[in-house]
Order: structure tokens, then C-alpha cells, then sequence
């Protein structure tokens, strides 16, 4: 294994690799930790609405690759690490952060509270269950179109749909999967990441619960040459990047 790389050589490196080295297993436990690396993701109201099903079963492996259509990547890896959603978590994991702030801030008389600390307690006391919660979709577009008269006076959030919280809890999935694939990249390790897959299959088969989703499967391995298919293709960044400001 060659010395860890910086995080701008491991973007560098990184590439989706289609094709492993049977031969080059992994060190398990380097990639426990590059999921711990996952962990630490940025994600939507610090709620860490997410599971990483870490796959080291040869013969699971051999199952699962199939079901994302026999990509070569999904066939030659030598583990697969599941990115899931788990918005159905939402309650749990708002009583967590409301129990690590009452840690911060002790309860006492409200008259001496602090204004952050009033505003944070009933951020995940009130507010995040607020947006969080639906009924059949109902409630979903009660507050969509209170929100949406509420908007046309001043700015407010407006992602308060079943659908809307969904999208939310894949992107911050998503990030953590790049944390994921860029601390691989820097151990030297490679990876692709693949939406291409049976996803309710896949559920099935590693037995997820009924809330769980997959956002994406990303294979793990030691790349081959011929598993890098081709020169890196980027349109060209003028088309991508604007400025606004001096």
C-alpha cells in the first residue's frame, strides 16, 4: 500500500473502476474505517438519515451481481458497500440530537435560556417533526400550500412534501458516499459506484426494513488496467462555472 494520499491526489485518483484484481484482496477492517470516513458526512440537520450494509461475502457478492446486471464491477469486486436511506428513522434520530443538546444545555427556567439554545430545542422538538411527518400524503400538501401562500410574502422552506424529505435524505446519502469513495482513493483503493441495480431485489435479499432505500451500491477492489475505461471526460468547465462578484 503506498503512502495515504492528500485529499486533492485522491480526487485526482479516483476514477469508477469496472474491472478488479481477483488477485489484490482488501484489508477489511481499512475499509471499516473509510465507512467510519462516511460517517462523517455533511448531511441535512445533522439527522444522519443512513446505513452502510459493508458486504465482505464472497458468495453475497456473487448473489448481488446479478442484480446489478452483471456489471463487470458488481462480478470482479472484492466487497460492496450498500448505501441506504432511512428516512422512516426520522423520529428516532431527532430525539437523539434533541437528547445530545439537552446534554449541552441542562435544563433549567426559560427566562434563562439562551436564544440559541430555545431556537435548537424547538428546532428538533417542533420543527423537525413537522417536516418530517405525513399522513397518506395529506398532511404533506396541507403544508405545501400553506407554505406556498406563506411564500408569496417572504422567503420561506419549501421542501415539506413526503417526496421532498426523500430527496433530501438521498443527497445527503449521496455525500456520503463520496466521502466514502474519495477515503478509499487515498489508501489506494478503488471503487465505482452503480444506481444500476434491482434495487427492491437487493432490498430483499439483505433483508433491509420496509422504510430502508438504496441510494446507490458502490463495489469495492484494486483496480486493473483495463478496468479504467478510458481517458477522464469532463465538458469543458466554462459551461459549469459562473461568477458572480468581484
Amino acid at each position: 500500500m503506498k503512502d495515504e494520499k492528500t485529499v486533492s491526489e485522491a480526487i485526482e485518483y479516483r476514477r469508477s473502476i469496472r474491472v478488479y484484481d481477483p488477485d489484490q484482496p482488501l484489508d477489511t477492517e481499512l475499509v471499516k474505517r473509510c465507512i467510519e470516513q462516511a460517517a462523517l458526512a455533511p448531511n441535512s440537520s445533522n439527522m444522519q438519515l443512513w446505513e452502510f450494509i459493508h458486504i465482505t461475502d464472497k458468495a453475497l457478492i456473487k448473489d448481488i451481481a446479478p442484480l446489478c446486471f452483471n456489471q463487470n464491477a458488481a462480478r470482479t469486486a472484492q466487497q460492496l458497500v450498500v448505501f441506504v436511506t432511512r428516512k422512516d428513522l426520522w423520529r428516532r434520530r431527532a430525539l437523539a440530537n434533541l437528547e445530545m443538546i439537552k446534554a449541552l444545555y441542562p435544563e433549567k427556567p426559560k427566562a434563562q435560556q439562551s436564544r440559541r439554545e430555545r431556537v435548537i430545542k424547538t428546532y428538533y422538538g417542533k420543527l423537525i417533526p413537522n417536516v418530517y411527518f405525513d399522513f397518506f400524503g395529506i398532511y404533506g400538501w396541507l403544508k405545501y400550500i400553506m407554505v406556498f401562500i406563506t411564500g408569496l410574502f417572504r422567503p420561506i422552506y419549501r421542501e415539506v412534501r413526503a417526496q421532498d424529505m426523500r430527496v433530501v435524505v438521498h443527497k445527503t446519502c449521496g455525500l456520503a458516499a463520496q466521502n466514502f469513495m474519495i477515503s478509499m482513493a487515498a489508501h489506494g483503493y478503488d471503487t465505482c459506484p452503480m444506481e444500476g441495480s434491482d434495487t427492491w431485489r437487493v432490498k430483499r435479499l439483505l433483508g433491509l426494513a420496509r422504510g430502508a432505500e438504496i441510494n446507490m451500491i458502490v463495489s469495492c477492489g484494486i483496480r486493473k488496467s483495463e478496468g479504467v475505461y478510458g481517458e477522464r471526460f469532463r465538458v469543458p468547465f466554462d459551461e459549469v462555472y459562473r461568477r458572480i462578484g468581484q
